[in-house]
């Protein structure tokens, strides 16, 4: 069974440091040596690292506690303690730190990304060979190591893709992806095949294209309906939409605007994205005739029939798809550009 998890709940915490010592210098020759007690470590720290090998948080699900390593207490003879080692915490790309109790974003690894020190380890107390004096030559005094500290974490995970892939369920994303990719998601003659988000790579012209197969959308989708509501949010960080209509149905004159519906509806933002239209399975009986009228009725849309079966439409759809990424990717520089410039004044 294919596993996925977006969300995550995690404990995390840092090290300890390691406490001073109190020691004195006992030499045979050096019987009033001093103090010699050394520092101790600092703790472990609890660092984030971005692994663009990782798909999912599934590995987060198996470990729900992580903790750094205690700094090691300061010795004789001026011997400071070994420092804790740190933790490190691998995410994929696209993941969110938020706090657990109050929901309040910490981190977005795709505005900020790069490895993050979450949580610093506390300092090493100091050994008593600090605290001599003129008048204290002989002091017994040693600082205890800081605390390290514990947070509660939520973990989620956005997919970054180019084009998100959009479909009623059996609309033939998954087919599309397979034949454009190395991906290998189930696919079979009923709804709702797809229950987790596929990824795959379209390479064309020396340029990687990731295309995201989103579990298929139902009318009502956006207030909790079938399996969509889920993994809506990870349509947010597509540059572009392709939306696919299986021509054999019924509904395919009403298809493309029950679903633009359901994306307005969980966030506006999605329907000013990059898109274009692709009718699907060309092959079947009567469907060549049902692409014209969908292209009538979009007039402004792009819009291009395909089969997955015989080819018919692959060759051109990959490069209308690699305008359109390029597209998107302009579209989302422009629309940064105009945020920053509304917060000047």
């Amino acid at each position: 069974m294919q596993k996925f998890a977006d969300e995550a709940l995690i404990e995390v915490s840092s090290g300890k440091g390691g406490n001073g010592c109190v020691a004195f210098r006992r030499e045979k020759y050096v019987p009033m040596g001093g103090p010699s007690g050394g520092d101790g470590g600092c703790g472990g720290s609890v660092i984030f690292e971005i692994r663009r090998n990782l798909k999912t948080l599934t590995h987060l699900r198996h470990k729900r506690r992580y903790k750094a390593e205690n700094g090691q207490d300061g010795m004789r003879q001026e011997r400071y303690g070994r420092n804790g080692e740190d933790t490190f915490i691998y995410l994929p790309p696209g993941s969110l730190l938020k706090d657990a109790e109050t929901g309040k974003l910490i981190r977005d690894f795709e505005k900020e990304p790069g490895t993050f020190t979450f949580l610093k380890g506390g300092k090493g107390g100091w050994g008593n060979v600090h605290f001599k004096s003129s008048v204290n030559q002989a002091p017994r005094k040693a600082l205890s190591g800081q605390d390290g500290q514990t947070r509660r974490l939520k973990v989620e995970l956005n997919i970054i893709a180019d084009i998100g892939l959009v479909g009623f369920p059996n609309a033939g994303k998954s087919s599309l992806l397979e034949r454009f990719t190395n991906a290998r998601p189930k696919i079979a003659p009923y709804p709702f095949t797809t229950k987790i988000p596929n990824l795959g790579v379209l390479t064309l012209n020396d340029r990687d294209i990731i295309l995201a197969d989103i579990p298929g959308l139902i009318q009502g989708a956006s207030e909790g309906a079938g399996l969509g509501i889920r993994f809506l949010k990870h349509i947010e960080r597509t540059k572009a939409l392709a939306f696919l209509i299986d021509l054999s149905e019924n509904t395919y004159m009403t298809a493309f605007d029950v679903l633009l519906e359901e994306l307005k509806a969980y966030s506006p933002d999605l329907s000013l994205k990059e898109r274009i239209i692709i009718g699907t399975k060309l092959d079947l009986e009567d469907t060549s005739l049902h692409l014209p009228e969908l292209k009538q009725k979009y007039p402004s849309e792009t819009v291009m029939g395909i089969s997955v079966f015989s080819g018919e439409g692959i060759d051109k759809l990959a490069l209308a798809l690699d305008r359109l990424s390029y597209a998107g990717e302009a579209d989302r520089t422009d629309q940064g550009h105009k945020k920053e410039g509304e917060g000047a004044f």
